[in-house]
């Protein structure tokens, strides 16, 4: 299988396409992710920025990095969110190589540690990240890990 890694950034097309399939991954309103790709396209701040691995002309996983994801912790900023791979993708490297890209980039955008809330216990240890803390998402009932990414 040969992806490839896009920044958002160069590839302001991919805009409405990627909105609507981060809206269907994960339920947040479409209008969410048109707002933060918008700011993304601006280029007024290292963050928020979008990622994705397309196959062709098929996206296959993707991610952000806004501020915060949704949780109590405001000081732990700027936050990997939405990171998804499809299904039949998983399992063959995709979100190690986003996850890789967006280490590199915020990097060279002066981002020196990266934030990301999750419920998976042992995935992003394998990528260099630590967990840090439990924090508390907003409406949710438990509680969820916090990981960070030195650059």
């Amino acid at each position: 299988m040969a992806y490839e890694m896009i920044r958002l950034v160069d590839r302001p097309d991919l805009k409405e396409r990627a909105a609507q399939w981060f809206h269907e991954k994960w339920g947040i309103p479409l209008a969410a992710y048109m707002e933060s790709m918008e700011e993304c396209l601006a280029m007024k701040s290292a963050v928020p920025q979008w990622y994705l691995a397309m196959e062709d002309d098929r996206i296959i996983g993707g991610l952000g990095v806004i501020e915060n994801d949704f949780h109590d912790r405001k000081d732990l900023a700027p936050n990997v969110c939405a990171v998804y791979t499809e299904e039949d993708r998983r399992g063959q490297g995709v979100a190690g190589a986003l996850l890789h890209t967006v280490c590199t980039d915020m990097k060279e955008r002066g981002i020196d540690t990266l934030y990301l809330v999750t419920d998976h216990t042992s995935f992003y240890e394998r990528y260099g990240w630590e967990f840090l803390c439990m924090v508390q998402g907003a409406g949710e009932p438990e509680m969820s890990r916090m990981y960070q990414r030195h650059l």
